[in-house]
């Protein structure tokens, strides 16, 4: 059976956390669930798996490779009893990974609501120029932006947030070169690039790429067009890296440890590793390669872990 590239998914991204008790409250908080649990006593690891599954989300009641818009929370057990254990956020030095990002319906009263709640903001909603977007702090000092589905002043005098209705819209990582990571997730990884922001005079631009059908740049109310979505990814490429020979991200896989992988879901997971070959990716690990014989790695231009995954709607294989 071939492979068909539209059909895959961005399913999921990892973070490594302290506490799974305190970073599954925070998400769950959100408006997440808790959709899957695998235990690894063996291995001394557990990962949780949530995503926003109300009657509302876009992948309600979906299996969970069958899914965009998760995220996956690593714990190595007894990280929570070592006081001296701290996550890297990929914000401070060593940078790479940026964010995880929500669409909110009210922006303004999803953050109200987060601030009762005593959770920390390294940028409120009134700090600096960008009045449209705010970044709440979860547990482990993951940053989490926070956008609205519609315009500031469609929102302005809402009091109401009905979690309900939010996304897990992107996941944002650094790249050194922009072209060269383009072509890879579009080229190789089947990607589209379905928004493009230039910030000439801050030096930086933001490239959004997905699966799924072509969305429009811009929408009648003037609000993100791509606020609905779950599953983009933001690359985030700032002027100039690409000329330094020495220059370079971290894969937060690495010491220090925090931002594992992003994860797709294909189609038809012998098929795709074939296909990848053809493309000759750089390798983390082979499909036939140690114990788990249901997941591979490529390795991105960067250097960060891209895992694939059999999305199991398509074509029944693991018994996760």
């Amino acid at each position: 059976m071939a492979t068909d590239p539209s059909q895959y998914k961005f399913n999921h991204s990892m973070l490594r956390v302290k506490d799974p008790k305190r970073s599954v409250q925070f998400y769950e908080f959100l408006g997440m669930k808790l959709i899957n649990k695998l235990a690894n006593p063996d291995a001394k690891f557990d990962l949780y798996f949530l995503a926003y599954d109300s009657p509302k989300a876009v992948s309600h009641g979906n299996h969970w490779t069958d899914r965009e818009g998760i995220v996956e929370l690593t714990h190595n057990y007894g990280t929570e009893d070592d006081p001296d254990y701290k996550i890297a956020n990929g914000n401070t030095d060593p940078r790479g990974f940026g964010h995880l990002a929500i669409s909110v319906d009210n922006i303004q009263a999803a953050c109200q609501r987060l601030e009762d709640s005593g959770y920390k903001f390294q940028k409120k909603l009134t700090d600096g120029k960008m009045r449209h977007i705010a970044f709440v702090l979860d547990p482990d000092s993951y940053w989490v932006e926070v956008i609205g589905q519609k315009t500031l002043e469609e929102t302005e005098s809402v009091k109401e947030t009905d979690t309900a209705s939010y996304r897990l819209n992107h996941t944002m990582i650094r790249v050194k070169d922009a072209e060269v990571s383009l072509n890879f997730y579009k080229d190789v990884m089947g990607m589209q690039l379905k928004r493009t922001s230039e910030n000439e005079k801050n030096g930086f631009n933001l490239y959004f790429l997905g699966y799924g059908a072509p969305t429009p740049e811009a929408s009648a109310n003037g609000a993100n067009p791509l606020a609905g979505s779950e599953g983009l990814l933001e690359l985030t490429w700032n002027y100039g890296t690409e000329k330094d020979p020495n220059f370079k991200y971290h894969d937060g896989n690495a010491e220090p440890q925090g931002f594992g992988h992003i994860c797709i879901a294909v189609d038809d997971l012998e098929a795709a590793c074939a296909r990848f070959e053809e493309k000759k990716v750089n390798w983390k690990k082979r499909l036939t390669d140690g114990r788990m014989k249901n997941i591979a790695f490529v390795l991105d231009p960067d250097g960060y872990w891209i895992e694939v995954v059999q999305n199991e709607k398509l074509k029944a294989r693991s018994n996760w």
